[in-house]
């Protein structure tokens, strides 16, 4: 076990609605659906057409760039709609499951035994290739490329996130049977786990525990990589979710595709707030439903953390990568005199001035922006909140002027776009940090690769 990490900078934003500890499994959805945009910089090709027949582990489509890696679907049925947008851009690839649920078949062996490249051929066979994904850029593995390490963040810090820990808690066997497979494609894995109570992760074997506390954003990979392991030049190094380490031992253990997801639904406007379990791409509705989610009042649906999660309308579909659909209200009032202290004590914040802080109690956060966009100021504040050896404000400014030799010196190559979203809280300028982030390390794809 490592000494461990403790993370001073940053901020514990504690929001109304947090997911009761409590797993329901009698959710169910008649569609399910792929987003290639959840594939950062990934060109989807189709491999099938609507009304076709699918089981579960059907290749739906395949990357561009790489023929190899498939995305397969969830669950059996029929190929229902492929949704495209502006240039024939392809939005959604929607499948109406049926009562059968017929899987496609792998012959599985023991890790040790298939070896690496076995194991490779067959996580990509089996569409369970995605789960894994690579920094730089935070794109889908490269499945030719021998990473330095392989990171696990059990700890999570976002408002109203998951807890790993409970979620995983009846998959012991399966996680360490994920491990095992990962440990074949890299020696080094480090598990990133709470500090103060690491549970089902505490007797995991084959890898590197290393206890991490602090404030959000501690439980970001790039966080734990930054400070542990760091990313040198032409590093690469693997990053994946905890539930889909379960679901990859699951494929070793039946020889089928596992699609497994426990979502946290969590909110103020959320009545009932607790753990669905549901498939990868479920629909959103049934599970609002579930937990008697309030319509009356004008909610924002965010299929992620309020930091960095997507708006998803009521009849959208469950990100690949997400374990928990947020829903705060909408932000279509004007606060009067909202600028005074001790006006409205339960509106998050970090800035001392608003007297919040005194008030440690969880906050009912909307969507409002508090203010327009202002001319980027040097304060300090972004510095206050990033706890990485990286000058934010530098950083953005270079991405803004598109300056690939500035943003290479200053950690491009360090970081995601979900780094970024307590600094688009938090900072006074109301720029998009993390849209700035993006479009950034999108052109390093292209002009960089």
């Amino acid at each position: 076990m490592s000494k461990g990490l403790r993370i001073r900078k940053g901020a514990t934003i504690k929001l109304e609605g947090a997911a009761e500890k409590i797993i329901n499994d009698n959710v169910s959805s008649s569609t399910y659906a792929l987003n290639p945009d959840d594939f950062f910089a990934m060109t989807p090709k189709m491999l099938l057409k609507e009304g076709e027949q699918v089981e579960a582990g059907t290749p739906l489509f395949y990357a561009k760039h790489d023929p190899r890696i498939q995305f397969v679907s969830p669950v059996a049925g029929t190929l229902q709609a492929i949704v495209r947008g502006a240039k024939r851009k392809i939005l959604e690839v929607v499948v109406s499951a049926d009562a059968e649920g017929k899987a496609v078949k792998h012959k599985v062996d023991t890790p040790e035994k298939m070896g690496r490249e076995k194991v490779i051929e067959l996580l990509l066979k089996s569409g369970s290739w995605p789960f894994i994904r690579q920094r730089p850029y935070n794109i889908v593995a490269n499945p030719d490329v021998q990473p330095k390490a392989l990171f696990i963040s059990a700890f999570t810090t976002a408002p109203l996130d998951v807890d790993f820990e409970f979620i995983s808690k009846n998959h012991k066997d399966s996680f360490q049977s994920g491990i095992d497979v990962l440990k074949v494609l890299c020696e080094d894995i480090i598990l990133g786990v709470d500090a103060s109570f690491s549970g089902v992760f505490e007797k995991i074997n084959q890898i590197t525990r290393v206890p991490i506390s602090g404030p959000h954003p501690a439980g970001n990979e790039s966080i734990q990589i930054h400070h542990v392991n760091p990313l040198n030049n032409t590093d690469k190094v693997w990053t994946i979710r905890p539930e889909d380490v379960i679901n990859i031992g699951l494929l070793f253990e039946t020889g089928q595709f596992q699609a497994q997801r426990t979502v946290a639904v969590a909110g103020s406007l959320v009545k009932k707030p607790h753990y669905i379990k549901t498939k990868i791409g479920a629909q959103i509705a049934p599970m609002l439903k579930a937990t008697h989610t309030e319509n009356s009042t004008p909610a924002r649906i965010i299929n992620g953390d309020v930091l960095s999660g997507n708006q998803i309308h009521l009849e959208g579909h469950l990100g690949f990568y997400n374990n928990v659909i947020s829903v705060i209200p909408e932000g279509n009032e004007y606060r009067m005199f909202g600028w005074m202290p001790f006006k409205d004590n339960n509106v998050p914040s970090i800035s001392k001035t608003s007297f919040s802080w005194l008030f440690n109690k969880p906050k009912k956060a909307n969507t409002n922006l508090n203010g327009e966009e202002r001319a980027l100021v040097v304060t300090g504040e972004m510095e206050k909140v990033f706890p990485m050896e990286i000058y934010p404000m530098q950083l953005l400014k270079a991405c803004m002027a598109g300056d690939i030799e500035k943003m290479e010196q200053l950690g491009i190559y360090e970081v995601v776009p979900e780094d970024f979203g307590l600094i688009d809280f938090a900072n006074t300028s109301k720029l998009e940090a993390q849209e700035i982030i993006k479009d950034a390390i999108q052109l390093m794809i292209k002009e960089v690769g």
